[in-house]
């Protein structure tokens, strides 16, 4: 997966933006201008690392003179102490850049450590680990991709990707059936419908109804299997809601094909890294 250069370009100036604003009373009140610093960004856990080309863009952005070299690559397995990139420059630029750059590939590399956690957890089956649209406004793009870096899959980018139909959906549509009849004789032949169903009656219409993905709601991992065993392979099954890295191997065990996960991107802890200067 690759990001647009200019979509990426428009975040990291978003957030400049808007922990700069006009001046950093700090830095530019205190360092000359002619001073020159190279600085490191090491590892404070273990972990997959990603957003390393994003951190050091948001200083080629200040300062198109930054030199730098990247140790370590997006998908790489780094170690607490590992150093994963340095960077040479001008030190305002270093000190301006530093909180920006280390929110985006902190933020990054925690979503792609957890990813990959759960597809080690659930190796050995054919599920596929999956984000959602629980993203943060403005990051899903980098979040997405993120999750790609660990191992996973991505659910839809947005409304316009796919047809899914949640409860809500089919409580003020009013009929489960019919919501699905009225969206395949509008949409066009490219576009797959995902149903979501909380019980085997559920299931059971969706099946009658031919959707291409069910999602199985807060089932226990017992309904799970079961409910593959009535699919028979005649849709995708996605499991969702309640899912742990405590108990995401036995949902993968009960032979569903997808995992989705929220928790991948809407709460995920930060991934420990820091930036030092060599003195």
């Amino acid at each position: 997966m690759s990001l647009p250069q200019f979509y990426i370009d428009d975040i990291i100036k978003r957030a400049i933006t808007e922990d700069i604003n006009y001046v950093d009373v700090t830095t530019d009140y205190l360092i000359s201008d002619d001073a020159v610093t190279t600085a490191k960004y090491v590892a404070k856990d273990t972990g997959v690392v990603a957003g390393v080309d994003i951190a050091v863009r948001v200083y080629q952005l200040l300062d198109d003179s930054i030199q730098y070299e990247i140790l370590k690559k997006d998908g790489d397995t780094v170690q607490k102490g590992d150093i994963i990139l340095t960077l040479t420059g001008k030190t305002k630029t270093l000190l301006k850049g530093e909180r920006t750059s280390l929110n985006l590939i902190q933020h990054m590399s925690g979503i792609a450590t957890m990813t990959n956690k759960c597809v080690q957890l659930t190796k050995g089956t054919n599920c596929t680990i999956a984000d959602t649209r629980k993203t943060l406004p403005g990051l899903r793009a980098l979040q997405k991709y993120a999750v790609t870096v660990g191992g996973g899959l991505n659910h839809r980018f947005n409304l316009s990707d796919g047809a899914m139909l949640k409860d809500n959906h089919i409580d003020a549509y009013g009929s489960m059936t019919n919501a699905v009849k009225a969206l395949r004789e509008k949409i066009g032949h490219m576009v797959k419908i995902e149903v979501e169903t909380r019980n085997f009656e559920e299931l059971e219409e969706a099946l009658n109804c031919r959707a291409d993905v069910i999602m199985l709601d807060n089932m226990s991992p017992a309904d799970m299997e079961k409910a593959v065993e009535i699919t028979a392979g005649r849709a995708k099954l996605e499991a969702s809601g309640n899912i742990t890295l405590e108990n995401i191997a036995e949902v993968a065990q009960t032979g569903v094909d997808i995992i989705s996960l929220g928790a991948l991107t809407h709460s995920v802890k930060a991934f420990d890294i820091s930036m030092k200067i060599a003195l």
